[in-house]
């Protein structure tokens, strides 16, 4: 899986509604409400980077309360849970 993070300015009057509405799409697993310069933060997962200009460009720019993005794609995720399942492999 290929991930992006997405970066979201949105009307403050519905920044819940807009979250609810960006959840809801397919390739999106997870959105958060945080401070700073942007709104919402959605995490996308998808298998081909094409795949992409669906999810967002087509989709997610297009929810009704979004007044701007910024996408940032991973080359490489790193999590707790992916090391310890690394150093379990053939660790008995």
């Amino acid at each position: 899986m290929i991930s992006a993070i997405v970066l979201i300015k949105a009307d403050v009057s519905r920044i819940p509604e807009v979250a609810q509405a960006i959840v809801q799409i397919d390739g999106v697993t997870e959105v958060y409400s945080v401070t700073g310069d942007v709104d919402l933060i959605a995490v996308a997962k998808v298998a081909r980077h094409e795949d992409f200009a669906d999810v967002i460009a087509d989709r997610l720019n297009k929810v009704e309360g979004v007044r701007d993005t910024q996408t940032h794609i991973a080359f490489r995720t790193y999590s707790d849970e992916d090391l310890g399942a690394a150093f379990s492999i053939g660790g008995d």
